[in-house]
């Protein structure tokens, strides 16, 4: 079979503009970056006034044998357009550090992708770059202040505004600034992040306008005085020049999918670090556009999903009318305990272990009131035997399943899977409600979190974040959302507890304001904000060769 990348570059894509067409947008609507994408001006939200129904899709604990969440995304929209449905796409653009790392990109696989895909996974229409010139002018500003003479009073020894680069590269987790002499800055400890992680990109996926976006970026946080009261943008004076930096990128991009359906592809925070959802306006406009729009949200839906529900849904007022699950039985078979290298060979009794992973999952979707239709993404070595054994479970269990074949066939092999949404859409309750409240102390909503969603024992939170709970209270920041950075790998705060752990504490070691973005944020375990590179990056494989890209997945 061709790789991805062969399958892209061999695509025959309409002009953007006949894409636009399809959703009643004209050429003033636009703004063009070449003949195959495009910004969607943001008042188009008020010239079209569908209601679409959004449909989230989300995956079990991801594993190294991949589970294909945005390959099922764009192959079910493409199978719901064939049925006749009028149906766009909403996605995350992907980050540069994980295309040249390990994970890949976010433009699908197979015949279920996004195209350009070349452009989406590395520049695109230059999104990433302005989020972190954002972010990184807040930085150079707020050192400056401290230089020029520190009238805010800023302890350099409290500055939690760190730079950020789009590029895993562990070496600039922590860093010494300042050195070399009086006139190189004040000497501090700093940090970088990756690009995702940056509040900057919160608030851009979180904003409901332009307007709202300069609103947000005046009350983010970015270090204490000595008194130990908040510094915001805003008293840096800067929220205007940010939201000048940031005019463009706020807009969403139109693209298309290999079968014309359109897409809209905006924002891009991580899951793990940070809230994993694609833009709200991005979503809205989609719903304005279009009868039925399918997003997705990142890692196993004890993240993404999750946040989602109880950060993206409460704040940009958005009601999901059904959930997708995705899983392949390789993936389960892994959290059945099969090694990598042993995937190909049966084993149904490690399958039936690692469906509980898939179990808890589906339960954790009802918790918020929502219908699931669980996707297994086939694969050839699956065989008959874990097949049946799959389907008989979900029988049993009264769990909608579906088997779905778009990596291979396109929409063709997700005709199935459309219906069956498309049933459970039709029989939804409006039963959708948050996990928790959002007044409860910043205590209660973490362990609401961990045991109901986790599945935890209990909820150990060191001598700091207490001290950062106090604190956070004090200044009037404890009634906000809790976004978890947590490991994608486990429910539990250890990637190396597969399935279902049982019995365990979370660890909360810190607890971060994001006060622009509107949400609180709760490091858990080890999880990192800069994550590294492996021993043999993806990078390595790639190259131009006669003017055409290659080994680029």
């Amino acid at each position: 079979m061709l790789s991805d990348l062969e399958i892209a570059q061999g695509a025959e894509m309409l002009k953007i503009t006949e894409i636009a067409k399809k959703l009643g947008l004209t050429l003033d609507d636009l703004e063009l970056y070449g003949k195959y994408k495009a910004k969607i001006n943001l008042d188009v939200i008020n010239k079209h006034n569908k209601n679409g129904n959004v449909i989230l899709v989300t995956a079990i604990n991801p594993t190294p044998a991949g589970e294909g969440k945005s390959t099922t995304t764009i192959g079910l929209a493409d199978a719901l357009n064939k049925l006749g449905y009028d149906t766009m796409v909403a996605l995350r653009e992907p980050s540069f550090g994980p295309v040249m790392g390990v994970k890949g990109g976010a433009a699908g696989g197979g015949y279920a992708q996004v195209i350009p895909m070349e452009d989406i996974n590395l520049h695109f229409t230059g999104d990433f770059h302005a989020v972190a010139l954002a972010n990184n002018a807040i930085a150079a500003v707020l050192d400056n202040h401290i230089y020029q003479g520190n009238k805010l009073g800023i302890d350099p020894t409290r500055v939690i505004w760190h730079r950020v680069v789009d590029m895993n590269d562990r070496a600039l987790r922590n860093i010494v600034i300042g050195l070399g002499g009086s006139s190189n800055g004040v000497p501090r400890e700093d940090h970088f992040d990756i690009v995702v992680a940056s509040e900057i990109m919160a608030v851009l996926c979180l904003s409901n306008s332009l307007d709202d976006f300069k609103e947000r970026v005046g009350k983010i946080v970015v270090a204490y005085k000595y008194d130990k009261t908040p510094v915001t943008v805003n008293d840096l004076g800067i929220a205007g020049a940010v939201t000048l930096i940031m005019k463009d990128a706020i807009k969403p991009n139109l693209v298309q999918t290999l079968e014309h359906t359109p897409a809209l592809i905006h924002g891009g925070p991580f899951a793990n670090i940070a809230h994993g959802c694609n833009s709200a306006i991005a979503t809205k406009m989609a719903t304005h556009l279009a009868d039925y729009v399918v997003t997705e949200a990142g890692f196993g839906a004890d993240l993404g999903a999750e946040k989602f529900f109880d950060i993206k849904c409460r704040k940009a007022g958005i009601t999901p009318k059904c959930v997708v699950i995705v899983a392949t039985i390789r993936a389960l078979k892994m959290h059945g305990g099969v090694l990598k290298e042993d995937l190909a060979k049966e084993n149904v009794e490690a399958l039936k272990l690692g469906i509980t992973n898939l179990e808890k999952h589906i339960e954790n979707v009802n918790k918020f009131g929502l219908r699931s239709v669980v996707a297994i993404n086939k694969f050839a070595t699956d065989t008959k035997a874990e097949i049946d054994c799959l389907i008989e479970w979900a029988n049993e269990h009264n769990v909608k399943i579906s088997l779905s074949e778009v990596f291979a066939k396109g929409s063709d092999g997700g005709l199935d899977l459309a219906e069956k949404v498309i049933e459970e859409i039709k029989n939804d309750e409006g039963k959708f409600a948050y996990l928790y409240d959002e007044n409860d102390t910043i205590k209660k909503k973490i362990v609401k979190i961990a045991t109901e969603i986790y599945g935890a024992k209990d909820v150990e939170f060191s001598s700091l974040a207490k001290t950062q709970m106090a604190q956070l209270k004090r200044n009037g920041f404890d009634k906000l959302p809790i976004c978890m950075a947590k490991t994608q790998y486990s429910l539990s705060d250890n990637p190396k507890l597969l399935a279902r752990p049982e019995g365990f504490t979370l660890n909360v070691r810190e607890l971060k304001p994001a006060i622009g973005a509107g949400f609180i944020v709760c490091l858990t375990g080890d999880i990192l904000t800069m994550p590294g590179l492996p021993s043999e990056p993806a990078a390595l494989k790639m190259d131009v060769i006669d003017g055409k890209s290659v080994g680029l997945f």
